[in-house]
C-alpha cells in the first residue's frame, strides 16, 4: 500500500484528458469543441447579458493620465467597480487598451497606485508593482476591474474585519460551487463584461485590446483570452503552468479549482485556446506557487499548439530573476508590439 499522497497523485495523474490537443486533429475543430466544454465546466455564461448601466463614481487628474472609477452591471443583480486609466498621450488615436487583472490582495486599488483607503500610494507597491499605472504610462487605455471577492466586493463579515487584504474567496467559491457555478467562471465572465464596456469608449480601438493579469488574475486573464476572441493578445504572469505542478502540488485558494477540468485538459491546452493570437508568459525563478519547471513544461506544450495553429513563435516567455510578482519591462514592450505595431519588435524573451 502506498501513501495517501501517492494515491492522489495516481488519481489525478491517471485521468484521461478527452479534449487534449492531438497533432492529427484540426486545430479549428479542436478549439471550438474545447471552448464549449471548458465553458460548461466553468458553469456556463448568461445567454443574454444585462445592460451595463454605467455609473461614474469618481474622476481624478493624475500625472500623465486621468483615473476614473466606474461601476457596471455584470450579472443581473451584481455590480462591479472598475478603474479606467486614460493616458494624456496615447500610443495611437483611438488608443489600444489593456484589461489589467489583479491577483490576491486588496483589490483594484492595489494596481492603480492607491492604498486600500483610496489614498495615493505611500509605500512599496508589492508584487503587483502598480502595473496598471505602468501600462497607462506606456500609452494604453487601461481597465482594472475589482475582481469578485476582493476590495469593495467582499462579504460584510470580511469588510467589517478591518483587514484590507482579507478576501471572501472561500465562502463565495463554496456558494457558487453548490449552485453549479465556479468563481473562475464568474471572474472570467465579469472580465468579458469589462471588455463590453471598453468597446463603448470612443477613446479605445476595439481591434487592439489586450489583457494582463498576475497570479489569480493570471488565471482570469489567460482563460478570458482563451474564450473571448475579441481579446487580441494576453500576458499571463505568475500563473501559466500545469495543474499538476501548481495548484495540485500544494494548498491553494479554492477559487483556483474547476470541477472536472482534468477530464477535459491540462492547463497548457486551455491556454492554447488563445492561439494563434499572441501569448506572453512571465515566470519568476523563485516563484513558490507557480514554479519555473512547470512553466517550461507548459511552454513546450504551448509551442506545439501554436505551431499547429499556424503561428510558430506566437507564444513567448520572460524567465526573470524574482519571485511571485510582476516583472514588467519585456511584457510591456511585447504589448506595444502586439497592439501598436511598434517597429523593431521584442524578439523572444527567453533565457
Amino acid at each position: 500500500m502506498g501513501s495517501l499522497e501517492q494515491y492522489m497523485s495516481r488519481l489525478t495523474g491517471g485521468v484521461t484528458h478527452r479534449s487534449a490537443f492531438q497533432t492529427e486533429t484540426s486545430f479549428t475543430k479542436w478549439r471550438a469543441e474545447l471552448v464549449a466544454r471548458f465553458t460548461e465546466r466553468l458553469g456556463g455564461f448568461p445567454a443574454v447579458p444585462p445592460a451595463t448601466q454605467v455609473k461614474l463614481l469618481e474622476r481624478t487628474e493624475c500625472d500623465g493620465y486621468r483615473r476614473e472609477r466606474l461601476e457596471i452591471t455584470t450579472y443581473d443583480g451584481l455590480r462591479m467597480p472598475l478603474y479606467l486609466l486614460l493616458p494624456q498621450q496615447p500610443l495611437l488615436s483611438p488608443a489600444p487598451a489593456v484589461l489589467a487583472i489583479h491577483g490576491h490582495g486588496y483589490g483594484s486599488r492595489e494596481i492603480v497606485g492607491l492604498e486600500p483607503d483610496g489614498a495615493e500610494r505611500r509605500g512599496e507597491p508589492g508584487l503587483h508593482k502598480d502595473f496598471a499605472v505602468s501600462l497607462v504610462r506606456q500609452g494604453f487605455v487601461v481597465a482594472a476591474p475589482e475582481v469578485l471577492g476582493f476590495g469593495d466586493r467582499r462579504l460584510q463579515e470580511d469588510l467589517a474585519a478591518g483587514e484590507p487584504g482579507r478576501n471572501s474567496c472561500f465562502r463565495l467559491s463554496s456558494a457558487l460551487l453548490m449552485a453549479g457555478q465556479t468563481m473562475a467562471g464568474y471572474r472570467i465572465y465579469e472580465t468579458m463584461r469589462t471588455l463590453d464596456y471598453l468597446l463603448t469608449r470612443e477613446e479605445v480601438d476595439g481591434g487592439r485590446i489586450g489583457i494582463m493579469g498576475i497570479s489569480g488574475g493570471g488565471l482570469v486573464a489567460g482563460f478570458a483570452a482563451a474564450l473571448d476572441e475579441r481579446i487580441a493578445c494576453a500576458v499571463v504572469s505568475g500563473y501559466a503552468n500545469t495543474f499538476a505542478a501548481s495548484i495540485l502540488a500544494r494548498n491553494h485558494c479554492l477559487d483556483n479549482y474547476i470541477p472536472g477540468i482534468l477530464l477535459e485538459a491540462e492547463m497548457p491546452d486551455l491556454l492554447g485556446l488563445i492561439a494563434p493570437r499572441g501569448l506572453f508568459l512571465e515566470a519568476g525563478a523563485n516563484d513558490h506557487l507557480f514554479g519555473p519547471a512547470g512553466v517550461r513544461e507548459a511552454l513546450e506544450r504551448l509551442e506545439q499548439i501554436y505551431s499547429a495553429a499556424g503561428q510558430p513563435g506566437g507564444v513567448e516567455a520572460d524567465f526573470f530573476e524574482g519571485g511571485h510578482e510582476i516583472h514588467g519591462g519585456p511584457a510591456f514592450a511585447w504589448l506595444r508590439q502586439q497592439l501598436a505595431a511598434e517597429a523593431g519588435g521584442t524578439g523572444h524573451w527567453r533565457d
